[in-house]
């Protein structure tokens, strides 16, 4: 049922007026609730005026006075009240249309709704909203928003999402930049489509939107090995990687001369595609962009470097580290610093080919516990294994037994196939030295 209320905060303002679990919300100061958006901002004021209905069909109201922002300790089914919107557009591009067969349903699902840009970061691309959908997050100052814009050039972005209404990209970040709407871009490049020349025509569109587009993070395209019947696309070589870092070098110095900032950032695949180095901490700014994959090995560097000294000398432990091909280096050389640092522990780093997803696929965050249990059953010597917890559906949000993998193995199912202890790090590696501590003994 819609707008039903799952959970009441102990101690919180609702369980103090005496909101119970299974009531349904149906309006905030007079104003019908549609989802999670209508509530969180009609929530915020001194006194609001809630519309109740009780399992018995009975309406009540709740008037409460409150400190303005003060949180009402609600929390709704289905997390947005609503179905999530799906997408309309079918992307030359899209990750979902190249999954196999036969994964759980909820991998299939694409959504493309602006709520969960702004509660959890998603991106959307504005194809399926409608005026009063844009009006609505200029009225309550939704803000930021998450854009996957890929393209400025109407014809080209028509192809690319095969959305007639794809093309008009433009004519809505304008009308959110005069809103004063803070927008996140995002461009997934793709050889001989939307690179080169395209590209610099879009960072430069998108740079007329500053500061209200704040910046652009561009990731190449991740291709499967299950593209049948989708278009055929090239993949970023060493040499059209490097080409592209560049020809974008120009636009970023230009950038850094008007603003401070280099306000379009490639993603570290690039550099490592390129056979260059990441660039250095400054240039990546507060890290806004890491789960685009922009700056995460300088950041992880960064993290090894300051929380070293905190690794305990006199512990002693030995450990595995998993990761795919593209972060394999990284995490290698972070491991030796923590060996040289304490030689009495011992940590082993194991790259992992995706052969479930195919060999063009190289993060880790992608990787699958088929994948992982077949290529490392039999080799691992240590006590633990140490696993991202990008390799999870949820990392940290969900209990152990339930950290499930794309392919639906858990954290026990590898612990029972490869006869080791899980532990899971942040990807980020902001904890790494504490896992390690946590799981060393005192020599």
């Amino acid at each position: 049922m819609k707008n039903l209320i799952k959970k009441v905060d102990a101690g919180s303002i609702a369980e103090e007026v005496g909101i119970e679990v299974n009531d349904v919300l149906i309006s905030i100061n007079g104003t019908p609730i549609d989802d999670i958006i209508d509530y969180k901002f009609l929530a915020v004021d001194e006194e609001v005026l809630l519309e109740i209905e009780k399992p018995d069909g009975e309406i009540w109201e709740y008037e409460i006075e409150k400190e303005y922002g003060e949180d009402l300790g609600l929390e709704f089914q289905g997390g947005i009240m609503d179905k999530a919107k799906s997408c309309s557009n079918k992307c030359m591009f899209c990750f979902i249309d190249q999954l196999p067969k036969g994964m759980r349903n909820t991998l299939y699902f694409k959504d493309d709704d602006s709520r969960l840009s702004f509660l959890q970061g998603n991106f959307v691309t504005l194809t399926n909203m409608k005026d009063e959908d844009i009006d609505r997050i200029i009225r309550y100052k939704i803000s930021p928003i998450n854009i996957s814009v890929h393209t400025t050039n109407p014809e080209l972005r028509v192809k690319m999402l095969k959305n007639r209404f794809a093309g008009a990209i433009m004519e809505r970040l304008k009308k959110l930049r005069d809103a004063e709407i803070e927008m996140h871009a995002q461009v997934v490049c793709i050889p001989n489509v939307n690179n080169g020349e395209e590209l610099r025509k879009t960072v430069t569109d998108l740079y007329e939107l500053h500061p209200y587009v704040k910046n652009v993070a561009v990731v190449p395209i991740g291709i499967t090995k299950f593209r049948e019947n989708l278009p055929k696309v090239d993949t970023f070589t060493q040499e059209s990687a490097k080409n592209e870092i560049m020809m974008i070098q120009d636009l970023q110095n230009k950038f850094i001369k008007e603003t401070g900032a280099p306000f379009v950032r490639l993603s570290d695949e690039f550099y490592i595609t390129a056979g260059l180095d990441v660039p250095k901490e400054e240039f990546y700014s507060e890290y806004e962009q890491l789960e685009d994959g922009v700056g995460m090995i300088r950041y992880y560097r960064e993290v090894i470097n300051r929380t070293l000294e905190f690794l305990d000398k006199d512990a002693k432990g030995s450990f595995s580290m998993v990761t795919g091909e593209l972060a394999y280096d990284e995490i290698k050389r972070s491991a030796d610093l923590i060996m040289d640092y304490n030689p009495n522990i011992k940590i082993d780093v194991y790259k992992v080919i995706n052969n479930f997803f195919g060999n063009t696929i190289t993060v880790a965050g992608l990787l699958t516990g088929t994948d992982i249990i077949d290529q490392l059953k039999g080799k691992i010597n240590s006590e633990y294994l140490i696993m991202s917890s990008n390799m999870f559906r949820k990392g940290y949000e969900l209990a152990p037994a339930e950290m499930v993998m794309l392919d639906d193995l858990n954290i026990h199912d590898i612990e029972k196939a490869l006869n080791v202890k899980v532990v899971v790090c942040d990807y980020t590696g902001d904890d790494l030295i504490d896992v390690i501590n946590a799981n060393c003994k005192e020599d």
